[in-house]
């Protein structure tokens, strides 16, 4: 793609801010030579950076601000005292069109209030979901919500469901994604009152894809559908114990491949095939979890993540904003708005 746009980088957010951040927008200004950065955060700290990266010092203007969110800091507290801070700034200079899409790796809780408040959601959306991708055996699969939204309604799932699609659609260029509402069942009648209002609302609709039903924790891994739509409070849990889960593979491997001299001469002969499942698994890959459902762009990159991951998640946010992906959300929402409504129906207990 040419297509030249503006993105606002928050260069103090993340865990080794603003190194990672500069380092980060220097390996993504290779990937996209037509992006301009607007980085957030501190001059005297930013600049050192950039002299070091001359050409992505030609393409940079760096707005001074001292104050930065911290990382434990409580989304209230941040909304109130943060409005000097870098990751306000980058957001409101979205909001007001200096640039298309924000970047950041600080507090998500933080983040999450800050681009609600000053971006506002798209009609039709009552709450923004995060969403991002997971490796499958098929590929990838993106999957919301992932912590927003800890209980939601029937309607809520269907609204996540459409944007999900649209995001496959747009960041996997998936023509008709398979979407799927995650339960403790793939059979109709099992699950809470919401997931199966959801459910039966989405079996009814023109989506910007096809439903495919209820699918369990197992078909995550698998890749069964593109897309899955699920609450705040459970697909946190599954991601981060598909983190865990992966952390322990892979201790599990390096004990048992220095137990004996027979067993680190296997992994010389197969190292080949290891350094491919590391590249496949890597989750800098994967890193860039998108805020759906805003009236801009906004991409949260993993705090903890390196300058390679950060890259990745700079190209999650160029590849939805230069391909129109809120207008897309917008002519979906308006298709919906035009489908029956779905009757209120209070979350029940399974």
């Amino acid at each position: 793609m040419s297509q030249r746009l503006t993105i606002a980088l928050d260069a103090m957010g993340g865990d080794k801010g603003p190194d990672m951040v500069i380092a980060g927008a220097d390996i993504a200004r290779e990937r996209h030579p037509q992006v301009h950065y607007l980085l957030f955060g501190d001059t005297a700290r930013i600049e050192p950076l950039l002299a070091q990266r001359p050409a992505l010092r030609a393409v940079a203007e760096v707005r001074h601000t001292p104050d930065a969110v911290a990382g434990d800091a409580k989304p209230s507290v941040a909304l109130r005292a943060g409005r000097q801070s870098s990751m306000r700034l980058a957001i409101d200079s979205v909001a007001g069109g200096q640039a298309a899409c924000v970047v950041s790796a600080g507090n998500t809780g933080a983040l999450m209030a800050m681009a609600k408040f000053v971006l506002k959601t798209i009609p039709g959306i009552d709450r923004p979901a995060i969403a991002s991708f997971f490796p499958t055996l098929r590929g990838e699969s993106v999957m919301l919500d992932l912590g927003a939204n800890t209980e939601c309604q029937p309607e809520n799932l269907v609204q996540f469901a459409v944007m999900g699609a649209v995001f496959a659609r747009t960041a996997l260029s998936l023509s008709e994604p398979t979407i799927g509402v995650l339960n403790i069942g793939s059979e109709e009648v099992k699950g809470n009152e919401v997931v199966r209002a959801a459910a039966t609302r989405l079996r009814e609709m023109p989506l910007p894809g096809r439903f495919h039903g209820f699918v369990e924790g197992n078909d995550i891994a698998t890749g069964t559908v593109d897309v899955i739509v699920t609450d705040g409070f459970t697909g946190n849990v599954a991601l981060k114990t598909a983190e865990g889960t992966a952390k322990l593979f892979t201790e599990f491997l390096r004990r048992t491949f220095q137990s004996s001299w027979t067993a680190r001469l296997g992994y010389l002969l197969a190292r080949g095939a290891f350094k491919r499942l590391k590249q496949r698994t890597d989750p800098r890959r994967y890193n860039g979890a998108m805020f759906l459902g805003l009236r801009g762009v906004c991409v949260k990159s993993h705090g903890g993540t390196d300058a390679i991951g950060f890259a990745n998640a700079i190209g999650v946010a160029y590849n939805l904003a230069a391909n129109g992906f809120n207008d897309r959300i917008k002519e979906e929402m308006q298709r919906l708005g035009d489908a029956k409504p779905l009757p209120d129906t209070k979350a029940a207990a399974v």
